[in-house]
């Protein structure tokens, strides 16, 4: 039984022990307060009525022209400050997007509204996930839309079940 401890400690996912429950619960429940998911940013974006929140695009104008999901309000990063006030209600929640995971806009223009009293989320994936999961989006032509990914979409519903 000790051999097979010291073994699996010795595993590199293993190496540094998982947290404590309390702790991990702590932390997911964060992680969810602060996140949100492109599937879960789309039903509520195509559900009737007012989603609850704001889907602001804090990329600039050429890459908003390039492909921006609908309905979403533009506002760089670089101009939160200036312009906040005017376009978005303090009493409504926003969820920010940039271009995808390997991209942290979506996270400074979340602290950029943070920092001036907003409730704010970033939607993991960004716009990269919003295609991939081969939800429709706006370019300068008009709307479009490609086929799923499979490896980001589930192939038999549109319910991955999580």
């Amino acid at each position: 039984m000790t051999s097979q401890l010291t073994a699996t400690a010795a595993h590199p996912v293993l190496r540094v022990p998982p947290a404590s429950p309390a702790a991990a619960a702590a932390y997911f429940g964060a992680s969810l307060a602060f996140h949100a998911d492109v599937s879960d940013v789309a039903a509520a974006m195509a559900a009737d009525g007012d989603p609850g929140f704001v889907l602001l695009d804090s990329r600039s104008a050429e890459s908003w022209d390039q492909g921006h999901v609908p309905g979403a309000v533009h506002l760089p990063t670089a101009l939160i400050p200036e312009q906040a006030r005017n376009l978005l209600d303090p009493a409504v929640p926003v969820v920010t997007y940039c271009w995808g995971p390997g991209c942290n806009g979506g996270a400074r223009a979340a602290l950029a509204l943070a920092e001036l009293g907003y409730q704010v989320k970033e939607m993991l994936g960004g716009f990269e996930y919003w295609v991939r999961e081969g939800f429709e989006f706006e370019t300068r032509e008009g709307r479009e839309r490609r086929d799923a990914d499979l490896l980001t979409s589930p192939v038999v519903s549109d319910d991955c079940g999580c």
